[in-house]
């Protein structure tokens, strides 16, 4: 069998991997919500010197579970959080609370660093800064 050449056009082939970033600086990655929770309920259990094993029981949550949502693995429904933060004393607001203050602090070092000439980020939300309800 022979290919014979041909007078029409070539398809037109669209790389599968992206063209290589441009040198510099990476720009700076916004926090995961989940990442930012599984911090806070992490560092509440330490805090109390309580084990993954105790919160977990305390919570009706698997052991499993609450690792991966403290390592910001999962994503947690609202009703495995409010489980989470009463096991640890806590009210769902108040690691809600705790989350939005370490994302303003995040933000706070993003602006920063966008004022030293990094690249600059806009505050979220018409008013400018991070609002949440709970």
């Amino acid at each position: 069998m022979t290919i014979r050449a041909t007078n029409q056009p070539r398809a037109r082939v669209i790389p599968l991997r992206p063209f290589p970033a441009a040198p510099g600086p990476a720009p700076a990655r916004e926090p995961l919500w989940r990442d930012l929770v599984g911090d806070v309920l992490r560092r509440e259990r330490l805090s109390q010197e309580r084990t993954l094993k105790d919160v977990a029981d305390a919570a009706r949550i698997s052991m499993a579970y609450l690792s991966e949502v403290e390592r910001g693995r999962k994503e947690a429904s609202s009703e495995v959080l409010a489980a989470a933060a009463r096991a640890l004393g806590l009210s769902l607001a108040d690691v809600l609370a705790l989350a939005q203050g370490e994302l303003i602090r995040l933000s706070g070092a993003r602006s920063r660093n966008a004022s030293r000439g990094e690249r600059a980020t806009r505050p979220a939300g018409p008013m400018g800064g991070v609002r949440l309800a709970a």
